[in-house]
């Protein structure tokens, strides 16, 4: 009997921005990294675009690429800024010819007001990946963590006292999903960026479950790994702890 063959779906593999503009202005990375254009792609070797509208710009370095379960096809997480609402998540896939949005969350609501990703990991245990991002990291930052439902990245909760990023710095990695004694937790400096707070999905929300404390203040990824080996050294069980995995390859 001959068996028909597996259908194949093309895949992102690569993505990169292009066109990069001034009208939105802000430049919380510096310049150049405003972006007028997404451009993936495919392991099929062609290239699919989403381009935005003017009053819009991709104020990000690069698309992230991510999956939310195992099972799901590899999707985009981009930061988009409005000028008049200031920076959202966006999930961007593939379309049937070129990338779409799949799912955006609440803007920030305010122009010039940013916000940076912190990983996409399975915080909860339960197979489907949250995403969590500082908003305002430069003034007051907030810990968010969201889930997809349907067209939407639903905020399920939030922690303040955070800021993993200094305003005009390239730097986007101050901040990592990271398994802390076998449980996926987030590792985010604090506002002052003088300590690196772990942070856990419990039953009950965001709760800090440990700390180290830096010397300075973070510049780099380095101190995170530190942390998270030193983290790594205690015992530190978390109640109705479940095995969990991060989506985001670090």
């Amino acid at each position: 009997m001959l068996l028909a063959p597996a259908a194949w779906a093309e895949r992102i593999v690569t993505a990169r921005y292009a066109e990069p503009v001034e009208r939105y202005g802000h430049f919380a990375l510096g310049r150049p990294h405003e972006y007028a254009r997404l451009v993936a792609t495919t392991d099929a070797g062609r290239d699919a675009v989403l381009e935005l509208p003017s009053d819009e710009v991709f104020e990000d370095l690069v698309p992230r690429l991510v999956q939310l379960t195992e099972q799901s096809p590899p999707a985009l997480l981009v930061i988009i800024s409005a000028r008049d609402s200031g920076s959202r998540l966006a999930l961007v896939g593939l379309g049937h010819r070129q990338l779409e949005m799949l799912a955006q969350s609440a803007p920030i609501g305010q122009p010039n007001r940013w916000l940076n990703p912190v990983g996409v990991a399975d915080l909860s245990g339960n197979g489907e990946a949250e995403i969590a991002a500082v908003t305002t990291p430069h003034i007051g930052g907030v810990l968010r963590v969201y889930r997809r439902r349907g067209e939407r990245l639903v905020e399920i909760d939030a922690l303040s006292g955070f800021s993993n990023h200094a305003y005009g710095s390239p730097e986007l990695d101050l901040s990592k999903p990271a398994l802390i004694d076998g449980h996926m937790q987030l590792l985010i400096p604090d506002e002052r960026r003088k300590n690196v707070r772990a942070i856990a999905l419990s039953d009950v929300g965001l709760i800090e479950t440990d700390r180290c404390r830096l010397s300075e203040p973070i510049t780099g990824p380095e101190a995170l790994h530190d942390c998270e080996h030193r983290l790594n050294q205690a015992t530190r069980p978390l109640p109705d702890a479940r095995e969990r995995g991060c989506l985001w390859p670090q």
